[in-house]
């Protein structure tokens, strides 16, 4: 049974558990701190494909297999697979999702996707509508630039405010068992849309709606800071970080001791080319899926209250001048 706080947070009773996780990353990801939290790591970022697209849809496939085979479950095991990406009409899971033969639910939600899959994941998983799911998100660096901002044959300069895109999927295979990581809680976001127009600075247009839904969470389940191990939020960078922290600042929440941020733990930006960190569905989905859950479940961490964050933009919208609208998807993570 799940049962409802108030400000729409979710406990699921039989806290669904994450069976198994996998990710899978391009070049600069093998290149970074984050190399051997993942599956593998491909030396360049065509995935051996002709295009970029196909690149982003085989990174998610492989994700797909491979933690369908950590489980040791076949796709026929699975009920029903929550996938989504940066590309238009989520084209890179559709395209993936198709060999699986597995009920599809395309999800579009930026870089908090893969919080949403996992929240949908459970809401499915522990009123038994399905005996398992799989949450998967991933992104690409050259996809992503191509449809948000310049091809890279343009060679445009990059503001010091700009995050780069993961080439990464991470998937996880949600369902029953009696130990492991498990998802306790979670809490669909509110659009949050402070005026930002920048798209090169999405850390500034995602960082309000970050700090309302980790306000609301920690109001509606009557808990600090200091009860989480790890607030992490994905995918922030360095200029959102620093802004959300502020922000929880001035409403009396201090969550800078316990704060990490997917998009800062991915690369580093001290030796690599990455400006303010990392962004795309795929690199929350690829530490989450693999670093944190194992963690998890070795007890090194108990509780972790995954925030994931979303610029909701499109290429149309940025070139009419429309804002940016912000949204954040919170998901529990505890030991089971």
């Amino acid at each position: 049974m799940i049962k409802t706080e108030s400000n729409r947070v979710l406990q699921f009773s039989n806290r669904p558990v994450l069976l198994s996780g996998a990710s899978i990353g391009g070049k600069t990801e093998g290149e970074g701190p984050m190399k051997n939290e993942f599956d593998r790591c491909y030396p360049t970022d065509y995935i051996n494909c002709k295009t970029w697209e196909q690149a982003e849809s085989a990174l998610q496939h492989e994700a797909v297999q491979t933690a369908l085979q950590k489980a040791k479950l076949d796709a026929s095991d699975i009920g029903i697979i929550f996938a989504g990406d940066l590309l238009d009409q989520c084209m890179a899971s559709a395209m993936s999702a198709k060999d699986f033969n597995i009920p599809m639910a395309g999800l579009y939600g930026a870089c908090s996707t893969f919080a949403l899959g996992l929240a949908l994941a459970a809401v499915f998983t522990d009123c038994n509508a399905v005996k398992n799911a799989i949450a998967v998100a991933s992104s690409h660096f050259c996809s992503a630039e191509k449809q948000f901002r310049f091809p890279l044959e343009y060679g445009n300069q990059r503001t010091p405010t700009t995050q780069r895109t993961a080439t990464a999927a991470g998937a996880v295979v949600v369902g029953h068992a009696n130990s492991g990581c498990c998802i306790e809680s979670a809490m669909i976001g509110t659009i949050r849309d402070l005026g930002i127009t920048d798209a090169a600075n999405m850390g500034a247009a995602m960082a309000p709606a970050a700090a309302d839904t980790i306000e609301k969470f920690l109001f509606s389940t009557k808990t600090q800071p200091r009860d989480y191990d790890c607030i992490l939020t994905g995918d922030l960078g360095a200029v959102g970080s620093q802004l959300l922290c502020q922000l929880l600042f001035h409403r009396g929440l201090d969550i800078s001791a316990v704060h990490e941020d997917c998009g800062n733990l991915l690369f580093d930006s001290q030796k690599q080319d990455v400006h303010a960190g990392a962004s795309g569905c795929g690199c929350s989905a690829s530490l989450v899926s693999t670093m944190f859950r194992r963690k998890i479940e070795n007890k090194e961490l108990q509780k972790v209250l995954f925030v994931g964050t979303g610029a909701l933009m499109s290429p149309l919208s940025v070139r009419q001048g429309e804002s940016i609208p912000g949204i954040a998807h919170a998901v529990l993570l505890s030991n089971k």
